[in-house]
């Protein structure tokens, strides 16, 4: 056991940094009590571990008397002479009392109490070296699974990536390695546990503070973010400086900086918007590439209505409504899409139009439209494909049939110049 104990103690000063004097105290502690039970209850008992063989020897404090009425606590004098030469009368000698066969109970609560030790000691390093690098992205291999939280290693220490924090459309194998945001560090039922997460926001932020330059020197400032792990992010950044493009600047020459960010959340969408004091402006960017026409803001219960064209409202809501839902929760506005309405014209509007159209034409009367539309020549290209014969035979313009012909064709060829004369 002794070998074995001392090889115990290396490994664990060498692998996880514990300090060979703190583990050794720790176990002498808890040899005390199997000695107590071994020996029985002498006095000042203690119990000494050679570091270097790894014995294991205890030792008492007794009373020099002149009769030992109580082994546990007194010596006699010749006895404490043999010891400590100038041994006197009521003087404190410490004698070695380690009973015969004590290394192999000794063992066992040696082992016990080592390993009861190194787990708070090594949850301790845990907390003492990660309580300062919450936020920090670090790297480790997937160790095993417990349940759905996936157990990362992170080389000296194990992290636990819980359920809540993984992306719902990624899936981890064993030995694969694996980027993760330190979330926190928190003190459960079995002390310490490093927290790490791939679905919060601010991965992604840190992603982009390390991929691109200007925002981690604080040229570009992220204003804000909304997520929906696995499938959309937008994010928000402004600069200060006219000279510097934000968008631009983290979408990176031919898209390569946030390419690499995507790669790493395995293909998840990022929309990167220009951020605008202007609240119109700011939502609008943020639903891009859908185009409002109009906007109706409830600054009391911050609140906005917005009006896009019927093809475009598919655009503006999104798959399952989520681009209006990420564009809320970036903006902090509740938003509302709605269509533009269509009016439909009736009847009477659509002959009306159609008779004002073609009375617009040179050289066609308000009268002679009228009986046209009613007719069915509903435009000037409906005219355009007409002959004279055709006009004719329409009661009431019988006389005037080569003259709207005339008009028409005047009206068609001018409208087809203008159409082909470059603009200046």
């Amino acid at each position: 056991m002794n070998a074995d104990f001392v090889a115990v103690l290396e490994y664990w000063e060498r692998e996880k940094g514990i300090s060979r004097d703190i583990l050794v105290n720790a176990v002498q502690e808890a040899l005390v009590s199997a000695a107590k039970k071994a020996v029985g209850p002498a006095r000042e008992l203690r119990v000494s571990i050679d570091q270097k063989n790894g014995d294991i020897r205890a030792f008492a404090k007794l009373i020099v008397s002149e009769k030992a009425v109580n082994k546990q606590e007194q010596i006699t004098v010749f006895d404490a002479r043999r010891i400590k030469p100038d041994a006197q009368l009521g003087d404190e000698v410490e004698v070695e009392v380690t009973p015969a066969g004590f290394g192999r109970i000794a063992s066992q609560y040696a082992k016990q109490s080592l390993m009861q030790h190194i787990r708070r000691a090594e949850k301790q390093l845990i907390f003492d070296e990660f309580k300062d690098r919450v936020g920090d992205i670090v790297s480790g291999t997937v160790r095993r699974f417990e349940r759905s939280d996936v157990v990362v290693d992170l080389g000296r220490y194990e992290a636990i990536l819980p359920n809540r924090e993984r992306v719902p459309t990624e899936e981890y194998q064993i030995g694969e390695r694996i980027r993760c945001f330190v979330k926190a560090v928190e003190t459960g039922s079995h002390g310490p546990e490093i927290i790490l997460s791939r679905a919060d926001p601010y991965f992604v932020i840190k992603l982009f503070q390390l991929e691109v330059s200007e925002i981690s020197d604080g040229t570009i400032e992220v204003k804000g973010i909304a997520r929906e792990p696995g499938f959309r992010t937008k994010l928000a950044v402004h600069t200060r400086d006219e000279k510097v493009d934000p968008v631009g600047a983290c979408v990176g020459l031919r898209g390569q900086r946030v390419k690499n960010i995507v790669r790493e959340l395995n293909n998840e969408k990022v929309d990167i918007i220009r951020w605008d004091p202007n609240v119109k402006t700011f939502i609008a960017n943020a639903l891009a590439p859908a185009k409002p026409k109009a906007f109706e803001i409830d600054e009391s219960r911050k609140r906005v209505k917005i009006i896009v064209p019927d093809d475009q409202l598919s655009l503006a809501i999104g798959k399952r409504g989520q681009n209006a839902r990420l564009t809320s929760k970036l903006t902090g506005w509740q938003v509302d899409i709605e269509a533009e309405p269509i009016i439909k014209m009736g009847f009477e509007e659509k002959v009306a139009e159609a008779i004002e159209s073609l009375a617009s034409i040179p050289g066609i009367t308000p009268e002679q439209a009228n009986v046209l539309v009613h007719a069915g020549f509903l435009s000037l290209e409906d005219l355009s494909q007409a002959d004279v014969d055709d006009l004719e035979q329409i009661p009431d313009l019988k006389e005037h049939a080569t003259s709207i012909f005339e008009a028409a064709k005047n009206e068609s060829d001018r409208r087809s110049t203008e159409s082909q004369t470059p603009v200046a």
